[in-house]
């Protein structure tokens, strides 16, 4: 904990850590605002709130697989500290594009013809910002702390990350959608004033010519990454971890309002739970490791997450829906179910976060650090892949009429496989064989 607290105070770190929360608010902000809404006030039907809702985390998740393996190369060959400030800068625009199509939505002009493909375009545009964003905020890590104290960032980031997914979705359940509008503007402009302070992280070796082919380029990252087997799985292991993630929320807000009958609120509650309890099990896992890079609690954490999701479902299923309209936050904790709810929510969450926090700190401390950047990029094409994957599966379940809580043990299925990945990197940990074929 006294590293965590030394980390926030210095200059190494704070700059960072305070862009990339404000990127993470953004984000959340401005997708809950738009899914909430169009869920809310504009789709009246399970399957069609369902089948937005998926689209909409797809066309976010997208840029990672296509763009990845261009952003993890930039990221190493270039200044990271200078590529965040142009990141953040064109942030502004694509939060105005955002914030057009909140606006026209909210009057209700052209809401399906020109607002929601704003929207979508927007959303598009900040999955782009975000591809390009993420493999720095991890790789600028070992650049610019000691090695004793890249788990503690690592889980200081994974945790800020959560709180701002937290603050971005609470007022994205509460205030007006004009007001969000507003706030995504001046996010996107206090978080380039406050990329400017991120220190300089120049390349460790000379600037090499960038792949611009986007299939070739992706499939050498990965197959590059994958020498090491202990990375390989941790990105395996990720991939899943996300996938279940993509599932959960892509089910939140339709399960929220046709499940539980339950207000926008109510929705956003869920992922404010969700958020505190990844945030806490970040900040759990490192202090059980005392700073080292391990992921012997990784298997457990999983498994117990699973157990959590089974809860989840049979809660959900055991609900008595409301006869008349939706319940606000107070009728929904008064209900007799509303904890044991919420309980196993965080219980989710919680384990969440102590999986998968010593897996990125794998990432960042097992490759040199002239290939960090490009190690996190093929682990987002590899995420992103697996998200877009769990997302049309959701979407094709909700339009074979499978019922939303049903889908719920999809999830709880793939814990039981992240487990089995997080037990085989336990293993090659302990061997300490790097050079292993992975697919062995």
């Amino acid at each position: 904990m006294t590293t965590q607290t030394h980390l926030i105070h210095s200059r190494r770190f704070l700059p960072l850590f305070v862009t990339q929360l404000l990127n993470a608010f953004n984000d959340n902000l401005f997708k809950n605002a738009m899914v909430l809404f169009v869920v809310y006030s504009v789709y009246q039907s399970e399957a069609a709130e369902g089948q937005f809702s998926a689209v909409a985390s797809a066309v976010f998740i997208l840029p990672f697989f296509l763009l990845s393996a261009v952003s993890g190369q930039l990221a190493d060959m270039r200044d990271k500290a200078r590529i965040i400030r142009i990141i953040k800068a064109a942030e502004i625009g694509i939060m105005t594009v955002g914030a057009a199509g909140l606006i026209m939505a909210s009057k209700g002009i052209m809401v399906t013809g020109v607002a929601i493909p704003l929207m979508m375009v927007a959303l598009f545009g900040m999955g782009v910002h975000s591809t390009f964003f993420g493999p720095i905020k991890y790789a600028i890590l070992p650049q610019h702390l000691h090695k004793d104290e890249v788990l503690a960032g690592t889980g200081l980031v994974e945790a800020g990350t959560y709180i701002a997914i937290l603050a971005g979705t609470i007022l994205a359940g509460w205030i007006p959608v004009e007001w969000a509008a507003g706030g995504v503007i001046v996010t996107a402009v206090i978080g380039y004033f406050t990329s400017r302070m991120v220190p300089d992280a120049p390349p460790h070796h000379d600037p090499e010519p960038l792949d611009f082919h986007l299939i070739r380029a992706s499939v050498a990252l990965v197959r590059n990454t994958s020498h090491d087997r202990r990375v390989f799985l941790a990105i395996m292991a990720i991939s899943f971890f996300w996938t279940i993630g993509a599932v959960l929320f892509v089910q939140f807000p339709p399960l929220a309002k046709n499940v539980l009958t339950a207000s926008k609120e109510v929705a956003s509650l869920f992922l404010v739970i969700f958020s505190i309890g990844v945030a806490l099990g970040s900040m759990s896992v490192n202090a059980l490791l005392k700073g080292t890079v391990s992921a012997r609690y990784s298997p457990v954490s999983v498994l117990v997450m699973g157990l959590f999701v089974v809860a989840f479902y049979l809660v959900c299923r055991a609900w008595n829906p409301h006869p008349e309209g939706l319940h606000d936050v107070a009728h929904f904790l008064a209900q007799p179910l509303a904890i044991p709810l919420l309980a196993s929510l965080l219980g989710i969450a919680v384990a969440g976060g102590m999986f998968v926090v010593p897996l990125y700190a794998f990432l960042t401390t097992f490759v040199d650090k002239s290939q960090t950047s490009r190690t996190i990029a093929a682990n987002n094409i590899v995420n992103s892949a697996a998200m877009v994957v769990g997302s049309l599966i959701a979407t094709g379940l909700s339009l074979a009429g499978v019922a939303i809580v049903n889908q719920l043990l999809l999830s709880a299925v793939m814990c039981l496989y992240s487990a089995q990945l997080a037990r085989q990197l336990v293993a090659a940990e302990r061997r300490g064989d790097p050079a292993e074929n992975p697919l062995d």
